[in-house]
């Protein structure tokens, strides 16, 4: 099997954008990702291409992927759509990376797409409740803030944390986020403002959740031969895994089983473990999904991630930086773009050209979650000799 590597990685500014289109925000992203190639790789050398979006509000539902690549001139490049929920982009991604390795491709493109901003409250939550389960969760009338919602007041009965730690994320990441251009909610936030916002599902406030975003990014994978030619960031090790889509159907409410078997998927094929990450890009689309992502990917034994973000060990001058980009909480959630767009920090961090940049960073890791965790990836990076210079 071959080796993988990334050589590009852009995205467009995530955020409310009225006069955009879900091919407009990926012209952008595309441009943006050929733009940071160290050098010139020509389209035309795209073999495949492979691009999550959920198609919020409905529009262009059948055969959206052709729509974007043909309008972004990959002119009869085999194109996939990717719907994993909020985990389609690192499908997506985990796809182009397979047909590298293969040899099926000698270069993909992955990428994501989605316009969440026009459809009305009532619309946008209809969209969100699709990626849980149908019968009794969206049905029965259950908001996915109200899930969060469920597994932040079990992991605060179970072990020895208080909400306040919703609060440290969100002060964290909006601090991060405050620094990045693209960023949705690009402000930094007092513990005041993230403890006394108002309530949207208990313990949950606004300034726990992740704000509803248009945006795509995109993410172009090379093999070895290709990457020779560039300054490549190396695919170390992509891990998948499923779950139950209801939160009523698991045996916990505070661990999601589909990122812990994602991550060990990740380690093992990057012959790596969790001490052995410089940084990461974890899925906050509530600010409890950050602490329980932390203990799924082994950074911390169960029960102690509260107190692992309180001693500041992922900030950014901390042992592992989490969410320099800002993550969903700041940074955004388009949910198609999400995937790809967390490795574009990796890359970025790599490049040494990201807003809130890491010291010599080594490896990198992007967690992706669909839903409420009936899907995952996650994806190790790592620096390489590979090319030109690093």
């Amino acid at each position: 099997m071959r080796d993988a590597y990334v050589v590009g990685a852009g995205q467009s500014p995530f955020g409310s954008f009225p006069d955009a289109t879900y091919r407009s925000l990926f012209d952008t992203a595309f441009g943006h990702a050929l733009d940071s190639v160290d050098g010139e790789l020509d389209p035309d050398r795209i073999d495949e291409a492979f691009l999550g979006t959920l198609g919020v509000g409905g529009r262009q539902i059948g055969l959206s992927g052709p729509a974007v690549t043909e309008h972004v001139g990959l002119h009869g490049v085999p194109t996939t759509r990717v719907e994993n929920a909020c985990a389609a982009g690192g499908y997506a991604f985990r796809s182009a990376v397979t047909a590298v390795q293969s040899g099926r491709a000698d270069v993909a493109l992955a990428g994501g797409y989605e316009v969440m901003t026009d459809t009305s409250a009532d619309q946008t939550r209809w969209w969100l409740g699709v990626s849980g389960d149908t019968e009794y969760e969206r049905l029965s009338g259950t908001t996915f803030a109200g899930v969060y919602a469920q597994m932040a007041n079990a992991y605060f009965h179970e072990y020895d944390a208080d909400p306040e730690s919703l609060a440290r994320v969100a002060v964290k990441n909006h601090a991060n986020g405050s620094k990045n251009p693209n960023a949705h909610l690009g402000f930094a936030c007092s513990m005041d403002d993230a403890t006394n916002a108002p309530p949207v599902a208990e313990p949950l406030n606004r300034y726990h959740c992740c704000p509803i975003s248009d945006g795509a990014s995109a993410v172009l994978v090379v093999s070895e031969d290709i990457a020779e030619e560039f300054s490549p960031v190396r695919v170390a090790g992509v891990g998948a895994a499923s779950g139950r889509v209801g939160l009523f159907e698991r045996e916990t409410l505070t661990s999601i089983p589909a990122s812990k078997t994602a991550a060990q998927r990740a380690y093992e094929r990057a012959r790596i473990g969790p001490a052995d990450v410089d940084f990461a890009e974890v899925h906050d689309c509530f600010a409890i999904a950050e602490l329980l992502a932390y203990e799924d990917l082994g950074f911390c034994e169960r029960g102690e991630a509260a107190t692992l973000l309180e001693d500041g060990r992922t900030d950014p001058d901390g042992e592992r930086p989490v969410n320099t980009s800002g993550g969903l909480k700041s940074k955004g959630h388009p949910i198609g773009a999400t995937g790809t767009g967390q490795l574009v920090e990796l890359f970025e961090q790599f490049q040494g050209e990201a807003h809130v940049q890491v010291q010599s960073p080594q490896v990198g890791l992007a967690h992706n979650v669909g839903g409420s965790g009936g899907g995952a990836t996650v994806t190790v990076l790592e620096r390489t000799d590979v090319g030109g210079t690093q």
